[in-house]
């Protein structure tokens, strides 16, 4: 039995060494062929995460400074227990020409508003495994969040995707202009977990105190 379980646990862990060289050398490919000024001219399927309140207003005002043409199809996630982001993703898309290369899904929210962190574990647990068949179905070019905790079960299979070598995603997490001085949460598990291609602050302090995030100045 001792015998058989070392044997796995080898077996497993020189399977997970294999796929982060292969990995590695991927991206060493990729890296290179960047180089040739060869740049993709075909849109990208987005996938893009709406929080709630604040975070959803501020994910739309930054969609409206996009050309949108260049991130079709588009996939909203959403808490299936926000209805004001709803609403608001489809007046925006109204707005702008709604088409049949917009969906939307709904999952369940990770953590609620004031829900104890304890009980969020098993919450969030949850809601990982609901968001895998929306990932598997879309495969998205690109993920765009902003936060809240709603985005990390998201990022944690669009991030696997890519590990994986099933689909190079790119993922970019724009931090919030109410964060000053310290990210939040989920801006911190995806800037030490080293899970997003580009983590992106909108106050100088911010990025000090971060120095791998990426400042552009007020976006929002």
């Amino acid at each position: 039995m001792e015998f058989s379980f070392l044997t796995a646990c080898t077996a497993v862990i020189t399977v997970l060494i294999t796929l982060v060289i292969i990995r590695y050398f991927y991206l060493v490919s990729i890296c290179g062929n960047s180089r040739t000024g060869v740049k993709q001219t075909r849109p990208s399927s987005t996938m893009i995460v709406l929080g709630s309140g604040g975070h959803t207003s501020e994910m739309m005002t930054l969609l409206s400074g996009m050309d949108l043409s260049h991130y079709t199809p588009r996939t909203y996630v959403v808490a299936n227990s926000d209805t004001m982001s709803a609403d608001k993703l489809n007046k925006f898309e109204e707005d702008i020409g709604k088409s049949e290369e917009v969906r939307v899904h709904l999952i369940p929210r990770a953590r609620e508003v004031k829900q104890l962190y304890l009980t969020s574990v098993f919450s969030t647990l949850y809601a990982t495994l609901a968001t895998l068949p929306v990932v598997l179905e879309t495969r998205p070019d690109l993920l765009l969040c902003n936060g809240p905790g709603t985005c990390i079960p998201i990022a944690f299979w669009t991030y696997l995707l890519k590990f994986l070598l099933l689909k190079d995603v790119k993922m970019i997490y724009v931090e919030s202009i109410c964060r000053v001085e310290k990210l939040s949460l989920s801006g911190l598990l995806l800037y030490y977990l080293y899970m997003a291609d580009h983590v992106i602050v909108q106050w100088p302090t911010l990025h000090k105190q971060y120095p791998r995030t990426q400042y552009l100045g007020r976006i929002v």
